[in-house]
């Protein structure tokens, strides 16, 4: 009790932990379209707060800076894309062939789906600079050993090391991704996968194998 009041009263039917999590959340979802376009450089505090309907005070109660939005933002794009592709490979055929079509396709499907997702998570959080570095390598990580424990079972064109294959093919997906979003010539989705496929196939994969 202090004064009389409650602490931790309700406002509006909802409790102080509640609106929190309702500014975070709206705050999130602001972000999620205005550090698409036109950016995270060019987002200001202000701006999100606009669009969040929020002030600027509540903004610092829900994240210390820009930055820190934009590492939440981009942990919760890589969070679904990994149950997407991991869902997508533990269901595919039993193959080394079969988990990189499916897992492909599932990453590449679930993140060209909304161009703002794709934005976020390869162009945008490059252009934050050191800021998100940690958080970048770290999604990164997670998805070199998503490859690494889909191929695990299967025998490798020549004997090098597994994690760092799996990190330049996760560098390449990365690539073609940033080409897609960038280029004047957009290539198609499906010559995005099969690239992808191909890239892949002859880094994971034995010589004979189709690709």
């Amino acid at each position: 009790m202090l004064d009389g009041w409650i602490v931790n009263r309700s406002y509006r039917g909802m409790s102080a932990e509640q609106r929190l999590a309702d500014r975070r959340e709206r705050l999130m979802t602001a972000a999620y379209t205005l550090y698409a376009k036109p950016g995270f450089a060019a987002t200001t505090i202000e701006r999100l707060c606009s669009e969040a309907r929020i002030s600027n005070r509540a903004f610092y109660e829900c994240f210390g800076g820009r930055e820190e939005l934009l590492q939440a933002l981009h942990e919760r794009c890589v969070e679904e894309s990994l149950a997407v592709v991991t869902k997508a490979v533990q269901e595919a055929p039993n193959t080394l062939e079969g988990r990189i079509q499916a897992g492909i396709r599932a990453y590449i499907d679930f993140t060209t789906a909304d161009w703002r997702r794709a934005r976020i998570m390869h162009v945008e959080v490059r252009r934050s600079g050191d800021v998100l570095t940690l958080s970048r390598q770290r999604a990164i990580d997670s998805f070199a050993r998503l490859v690494q424990e889909a191929s695990a079972d299967f025998p490798q064109a020549a004997p090098l090391n597994r994690r760092l294959v799996a990190l330049a093919t996760v560098g390449a997906l990365q690539e073609l991704l940033i080409e897609w979003l960038l280029s004047d010539d957009q290539p198609d989705i499906d010559e995005l996968v099969d690239t992808a496929v191909h890239i892949f196939t002859r880094s994971l994969g034995t010589p004979d194998m189709p690709g």
